[in-house]
């Protein structure tokens, strides 16, 4: 379902048309004489009026995700999502859908709704009590002595909402990017087995990185720095990114295993209908996607230290849980991890140019019970790990970008994903400063 937007708020380049014209020259020529195959120039991780950019360009233009189904399973149930300067509300309405409501009460401005998640029925605004209509619309506000105040021109402004395969998508721009009907297309049926409807939250973790939000996105596009996540490579094979030619000495084994494992991964595939081909799009259209079915090490069922489930209930119609794992990015702020036993979503969401909040989520079928289908320590906690990992890493190089001795470094071959996703990025910003 989508929710129409009742007021422009971000029109194509207003915030960059109200820089300096010095200031945005030099900005625009950062993006212009960007070096293919380099990473960034300082400012893209450092300056604020680049990270301003980004929030308008980015989080401000594109499909953004926010939540999955399972965060809101009935009426009045809702979950607000903060990112730059920008918060919503993302709730369940009575016809099953979902309403996306900026969190910015229509009087003086106050955040609406407080919480990070909770069910309600009207939202009331703490401040002076306007009470506004689950679809945003005002229908309480004390007004003493005002005889012509029209209540119907305050409702809460509106943003565009989608519910795809279980996944809850948001968009503050007032005409959304066209292309997310083809890539949801793509990814429905790579989903739809794991069937998040039936599914619950086991555990959400929220980590604030030290970090820009690009280089949370940088880290997760590689695997060149896998050797830093142990508990990770039990499970996961560390030659992820890699092709033939570009296997070191000290990973030909594990290749040749990950080989046999994924030909086995393929062959049930086909035999149960599953798609498991590698998609990928990511900086070939404006919803870019990578999505593929990849072999697990050891039994190949989950993210464990001998790749056994870690929990004992299928999800959705899967017949086997041995069906690796079904990998997907989405640009500009997401990716996913699902499993035959549960599901890993995670989603970027920047706080400033030096900060960024990283929102893991893990999934069960939603007849599994804590303790005894599962162990909540054991389901958690390689990814705990690899998040902590993972943070380390995005801050060390925060640190470096904001020294007067950085320079841009050349990725290497197995981070072409990496350049994808910094390609895409450049794209988009071009298009909106044009």
């Amino acid at each position: 379902m989508t929710a129409s937007v009742n007021v422009p708020l971000n029109s194509r380049g207003k915030l960059a048309a109200s820089l300096p014209a010095e200031q945005l020259a030099e900005i625009t020529a950062l993006f212009e004489f960007r070096r293919a195959g380099y990473s960034l120039d300082a400012p893209f991780y450092t300056d604020r009026s680049i990270f301003n950019i980004d929030m308008e360009a980015i989080f401000g233009q594109h499909w953004i995700f926010a939540a999955s189904t399972a965060e809101l399973p009935e009426p009045g149930d809702y979950v607000t999502v903060d990112y730059g300067p920008y918060s919503l509300i993302v709730l369940r309405n009575d016809d099953g859908g979902v309403n996306v409501l900026h969190n910015v009460c229509r009087h003086r401005g106050a955040r609406v709704l407080t919480e990070a998640a909770g069910s309600t029925g009207n939202l009331v605004c703490g401040y002076h009590s306007w009470t506004y209509s689950p679809e945003g619309n005002l229908i309480h506000a004390s007004a003493p002595g005002e005889t012509k105040f029209d209540k119907s021109c305050f409702g809460l402004k509106r943003a565009h909402g989608r519910e795809v395969a279980g996944l809850i998508f948001v968009c503050i721009a007032e005409e959304p990017p066209a292309d997310f009907d083809e890539t949801a297309k793509i990814f429905e049926p790579y989903l739809a087995p794991h069937d998040l409807s039936k599914t619950k939250i086991a555990y959400q973790q929220n980590i604030i990185e030290e970090g820009n939000w690009k280089l949370v996105m940088e880290n997760n596009r590689e695997c060149y720095h896998c050797d830093g996540h142990p508990e990770l490579a039990c499970s996961l094979f560390p030659t992820w990114g890699l092709t033939e030619g570009l296997v070191p000495p000290h990973l030909e084994e594990v290749w040749d295993r990950n080989k046999e494992a994924q030909s086995s991964l393929e062959e049930r595939c086909r035999r149960y209908g599953l798609p498991y081909e590698v998609v990928e799009q990511l900086d070939t259209r404006i919803a870019g996607i990578r999505i593929s079915r990849e072999s697990l090490d050891g039994e190949g069922e989950s993210f464990s230290a001998d790749g056994r489930r870690l929990s004992k209930k299928l999800l959705g119609d899967l017949p086997d849980f041995r069906l690796g794992r079904c990998s997907m990015h989405l640009q500009p702020n997401s990716w996913f991890h699902f499993l035959g036993d549960h599901v890993i979503t995670f989603g970027v969401f920047p706080i400033n140019e030096h900060q960024s909040l990283v929102r893991t989520t893990w999934l069960v079928a939603d007849d599994a019970v804590e303790g005894v289908d599962y162990d909540l320590e054991k389901l958690t906690y390689t990814w705990k790990q690899t998040n902590l990992q993972d943070k380390a890493f995005v801050e060390l190089c925060q640190q470096g970008a904001g020294s007067p001795a950085y320079e841009p470094g050349p990725y290497m071959k197995s981070e072409y994903q990496v350049e994808a996703f910094i390609n895409w990025y450049v794209q988009r910003v071009q298009e909106h400063l044009a």
